[in-house]
């Protein structure tokens, strides 16, 4: 694609600024190739920018860095050394375009897509940035910290007309496409439960006190729609993620892929009711998330049931975590090893018949064709995976009975519990940290 940088530096970019120099309601569609994907020729390249550079961030630049017909050029983080460690082991280190601030990276005419693997709390806001800017997005699970969010998102895909993917890779992997298709065409019979099993062992994090922000961290930029708060190191790296303001604990984090792929089981529609129990039985520390966590959510002749663990091995099911679809003919199950179908005495590995495009290269497939359709995992999919964790731990905080959540009218009824349910749809956002796009 594009080979001149166009780039403009601006320590602080407000928004009316920003649209006003990104030409926001006038965005020109990005050159994208006419050559197939694997003609692609080296000067027909997808410009790509990654914004995060966690352990999930460097999981991206990996990728990307390494996928046909992808050129990585710029990189964005708020702690410069995550950003010296993503770099580190790249051949092209120096030619990389370095960043502090992602508004300034969406300066870059010359940029085509991004990907964001920032904390949860920036991942709608960084996606509407991005499509303002005119780029095709990447984002990580979940797509969003709370309910509003994700449905912004998802009409401003459609507003802007651009690919958004959302980080639920299953959707990618051969063996479960195919038993997909086995499930609908009724190896197993009718199915009236499909559990979602999120168990696993994390340490605990302790109590951490109050610290100087570490050197070169722009910490407000960090903290973003959050409260200010003082810097501690149970609110940094990865640990963010069991804190309120930043994420969803873990039923947002491992739980969605579980919740999506049962889901996808299902059509990809919203149960009638959820009931949800749960709470911090094994932890005393600095997490505000539950670590046990049971939801049930209910449909006309099914249900799923998902469970979260964090205090038990990964093999207690005798799989890591996945997915068991139970049906009247016999069971199905979903796991990083594979799918397996057993009736009676008889098991049955599903393999695909086609070699299938892992999530990141069809990313770029679907941002070739300038197509959201050649997504495996659209953002109107994804949002649905993640409305449920999300909707699992506001029946879990508030302590209500059920829910019942309509996603037409974004409402949520439950008895004498529906004010502090709908509190929890949206958040509050800090002056300056507002979200750009409003629908």
């Amino acid at each position: 694609m594009k080979n001149n940088a166009d780039k403009t530096t601006l320590p602080e970019l407000s928004r009316r600024t920003f649209i006003k120099s990104a030409g926001i309601g006038v965005i020109a569609a990005p050159y994208i190739a006419k050559s197939a994907w694997a003609q692609t020729p080296p000067s027909d390249q997808i410009r790509h920018a990654i914004i995060g550079t966690g352990s999930m961030g460097r999981n991206h630049v990996k990728t990307f860095a390494n996928t046909k017909g992808c050129d990585l050029v710029a990189l964005c983080d708020v702690d410069p050394q995550q950003l010296a460690k993503a770099l580190k082991d790249l051949p092209n280190a120096d030619k990389i375009e370095k960043y502090g601030d992602f508004r300034e990276l969406l300066k870059d005419k010359s940029i085509d897509s991004v990907s964001i693997a920032s904390p949860d709390h920036w991942h709608t806001p960084i996606a509407l940035w991005a499509l303002m800017a005119g780029k095709h997005v990447y984002v990580e699970k979940p797509c969003s910290h709370n309910i509003k969010e994700t449905n912004l998102l998802v009409k401003a895909s459609k507003h802007f007309n651009k690919c958004v993917q959302h980080g639920t890779q299953r959707r990618s992997n051969g063996a479960h496409m195919e038993g997909m298709k086995q499930l609908q065409n009724g190896i197993i019979g009718k199915v009236h439960t499909i559990k979602a099993i999120d168990h696993q062992h994390r340490e605990a994090i302790g109590r951490a006190q109050a610290e100087p922000v570490p050197e070169g961290v722009d910490y407000d930029l960090w903290l973003g729609a959050a409260p200010k708060v003082p810097f501690t190191k149970n609110r940094w790296h990865y640990n963010w993620r069991w804190f309120w303001e930043y994420g969803n604990g873990d039923a947002a984090n491992d739980g969605v892929h579980q919740i999506d792929v049962a889901v996808w089981a299902l059509g990809d529609r919203y149960p009638k009711r959820i009931v949800s129990s749960g709470g911090q039985y094994f932890y005393d520390d600095d997490h505000e998330t539950p670590d046990t966590q049971t939801t049930i959510f209910e449909y006309d002749d099914t249900q799923i049931i998902w469970e979260m663990r964090l205090w038990t091995p990964y093999n207690l099911e005798g799989h890591d975590n996945g997915n068991v679809a139970y049906g009247t003919d016999g069971k199905m199950e979903f796991g990083r090893a594979g799918v397996v179908v057993t009736k009676g005495k008889e098991q049955i590995k599903i393999e695909s018949p086609d070699v299938v495009e892992a999530i990141m290269p069809n990313f770029l497939t679907a941002v070739r064709a300038n197509n959201p359709s050649k997504l495996h995992s659209p953002i109107e999919k994804g949002a649905i995976a993640t409305n449920m964790a999300l909707l699992a731990n506001i029946a879990t905080r508030i302590g209500a009975s059920s829910l019942e959540y309509d996603p037409l009218k974004v409402t949520i009824k439950s008895p004498g519990f529906d004010a502090k349910a709908n509190a929890l749809l949206g958040r509050d956002y800090r002056k300056g940290y507002e979200l750009p796009w409003k629908g």
